[in-house]
């Protein structure tokens, strides 16, 4: 059974920082394309970074310079480093696994950041 949790949201000051964690089971994660995705109260769900099973990045331009995505393969986790929080990156915030073999789409159950003073 494929499981993705995801830990590490929560409530912060703007201009805080915090950062996400998301452990996967079931899965080959080596391989696996790990995503960050957050969805905003009356908007679209939005990519927000990946990491490619090689360790290749990409972020949305509202994140560049402050979020960063990392992966351990030996814990089969993926974490977002998320610095310089504003009150528009308040959203519930997934983690996504794209598998190669078999090629399958997983999704975590999100976690809530809020960034309020």
């Amino acid at each position: 059974q494929v499981q993705l949790v995801e830990s590490g949201g929560g409530l912060v000051q703007p201009g805080g920082s915090l950062i996400l964690s998301c452990a996967a089971s079931g899965i080959i994660f080596s391989s696996a394309d790990m995503d960050w995705y957050r969805q905003a109260p009356g908007k679209q769900r939005e990519l927000v970074a990946l990491i490619t099973g090689g360790d290749d990045t990409y972020y949305a331009d509202s994140v560049k310079g402050r979020f960063t995505i990392s992966r351990d393969n030996a814990k089969n986790t993926v974490y977002l480093q998320m610095n310089s929080l504003k009150p528009e990156d308040t959203a519930v915030y997934y983690c996504k696994a794209d598998t190669w073999s078999p090629r399958r789409v997983y999704w975590g159950h999100g976690t809530q950041i809020n960034v309020s003073s």
